[in-house]
């Protein structure tokens, strides 16, 4: 029996550490150090840093043959939006461990929204140095990848597609059923990033609005007027909160000394007060 146990464990350890490179490294990211203390990391093989540099790009030529008419125009929208061209695009898009979002969007019932930030990210480097202990720089560096916007702060461009609807998106109605649009809030300034976007886009495209579905009159529509009325004042109010927040309250020190240095007892104070 004790021999069973031993055998067993030594099969156990054997393959932990068969796996061990498979959980600790991405298809995508071929060199990542695992802490394990804090002070000590795995150093990956070079025959291993291999096979997942193989592994990587044996994925995104998947990804890339699956980006057909759907994906070419959210690819299109995100370059002109933020300034980059196509093939940046496309190859950070199939580099992204979040690639199965893009299809779940396009589904029947899918995604309502799909997020894509572009701004500095902590980025790792191999030491040139080559040093044996695989240590890592880092650096900051523009990236654009996909997000839930629920784990990471926003401190670039935050660009979004919205669905107007359940139905399936196909390459015939993707610029029908698909909206776009950008917040611009760099270095952290979501508050002005939204006023922009409300002010400059969203605010002068209600206004140039001309079917309002089962709203008659159209602009002339009563109801349609309170809401504009309400936007611009909700427009109006963020802007002064955010003039509110940069303008910091500055306190002037003031010197006190010369007003309590008379007073010697409680009645002094009592008569200062």
């Amino acid at each position: 029996t004790e021999s069973k146990h031993r055998r067993r464990g030594g099969d156990l350890k054997t393959r932990s550490t068969e796996l061990g490179p498979a959980i600790t490294g991405s298809p995508l990211t071929p060199v990542l150090p695992a802490s394990t203390t804090g002070k000590k990391s795995i150093v990956l093989s070079s025959e291993t840093r291999k096979e997942l540099a193989k592994q990587a790009k044996v994925t995104k030529e998947e990804r890339r043959a699956q980006i057909d008419e759907r994906y070419k125009y959210l690819i299109s929208r995100l370059a002109d939006g933020i300034g980059l061209v196509e093939q940046q695009v496309e190859e950070a898009i199939i580099s992204d461990d979040k690639f199965q979002l893009i299809e779940q969007f396009f589904a029947p019932n899918g995604l309502k929204k799909l997020l894509f930030f572009y701004q500095d990210v902590l980025q790792q480097k191999s030491n040139p140095s080559l040093r044996s202990d695989g240590s890592m720089n880092s650096l900051l560096q523009k990236k654009l990848f996909i997000t839930m916007g629920s784990t990471e702060n926003i401190t670039g461009i935050c660009a979004f597609f919205l669905r107007t609807s359940d139905k399936v998106i196909t390459a015939s109605n993707a610029s029908q059923e698909v909206n776009f649009g950008i917040f611009d809030c760099t270095n952290g300034n979501i508050l002005q990033g939204l006023e922009f976007f409300l002010s400059q886009i969203m605010v002068p495209a209600l206004k140039s609005q001309q079917n309002w579905g089962a709203v008659k009159e159209g602009l002339k529509n009563s109801q349609i007027q309170d809401f504009l009325y309400s936007v611009d004042k909700f427009v109006s109010t963020l802007s002064s909160s955010r003039q509110n927040i940069e303008d910091k309250i500055q306190l002037t020190k003031v010197d006190i000394d010369i007003y309590i240095s008379n007073l010697q007892n409680p009645s002094d104070y009592i008569a200062a007060g």
